[in-house]
């Protein structure tokens, strides 16, 4: 299937949505999830369009992990979790809604599981978050 240039992610590099930035560089934006699944949750993106990792380049596969790794080092440090789960999902059967490849970083602690998605969360806690996160990059 062809990239659709009108999906969220691709309007939210263009300026037409706004995002909480956390980080970006040549390559990669990172912003946070406003439907969080754990405290500190975000996402990693190309600048560059792909629908997911089935047709990716090498490039943008390496920029974006590379982005991933850095973000959650700070969002381990920023938050003190013990760990992060991420996720990348590919194609509607793979679980994917949104067609322009993304990680989500979830930072982890032990004991708490993630919530359940779908759920807007607290707009002035996820600028924080995004915030202390940047900070700590």
């Amino acid at each position: 299937m062809a990239y659709d240039d009108q999906n969220i992610f691709a309007k939210i590099l263009r300026g037409e949505i706004p995002s909480f930035k956390v980080y970006k560089d040549d390559d990669t934006y990172c912003f946070m999830d406003i439907m969080p699944r754990s405290k500190g949750h975000c996402l990693v993106i190309p600048k560059t369009p792909c629908r997911n990792m089935l047709d990716a380049s090498p490039d943008q596969l390496s920029t974006c992990l590379q982005t991933v790794q850095k973000v959650s080092h700070a969002a381990m440090k920023a938050l003190g979790a013990e760990g992060v789960t991420i996720q990348q999902f590919n194609e509607d059967a793979g679980g994917q809604e949104v067609y322009h490849l993304h990680y989500h970083i979830l930072p982890r602690w032990p004991g708490i599981k993630t919530t359940p998605p779908g759920k807007m969360g607290d707009m002035e806690e996820i600028k924080a978050t995004a915030e202390a996160i940047s900070a700590a990059l």
